[in-house]
């Protein structure tokens, strides 16, 4: 886990609604809006999309559009965040 994995998973949390709806974008829309609009990320497009790759082989976003690459937090991304998950349970997220 990095500080790109970090930011792309609070950034997907916050997102849910208050009737629990998590919302799904593809990772030019979440580069951009961590990157050039809330200034919290320094990383390319490109790392932003692999990192969210990364993130859901190891379940922690889904990926929910195949063909459009839109990707939501799931519940083991959410335990993560919450401290229930120890990052050296997530295997190759820490490559």
């Amino acid at each position: 886990m990095n500080e790109a994995d970090d930011a792309i998973l609070e950034y997907l949390q916050e997102l849910e609604t208050d009737a629990g709806h998590r919302i799904a974008l593809p990772p030019t829309t979440v580069w951009y809006n961590l990157v050039e609009e809330l200034g919290v990320l320094d990383r390319s497009q490109n790392t932003v999309s692999r990192r969210m790759n990364v993130l859901s082989d190891a379940d922690l976003l889904e990926k929910t559009d195949e063909k459009r690459g839109y990707y939501r937090i799931t519940d083991r991304g959410l335990a993560y965040l919450r401290g229930e998950l120890a990052a050296s349970e997530l295997g190759q997220c820490n490559d």
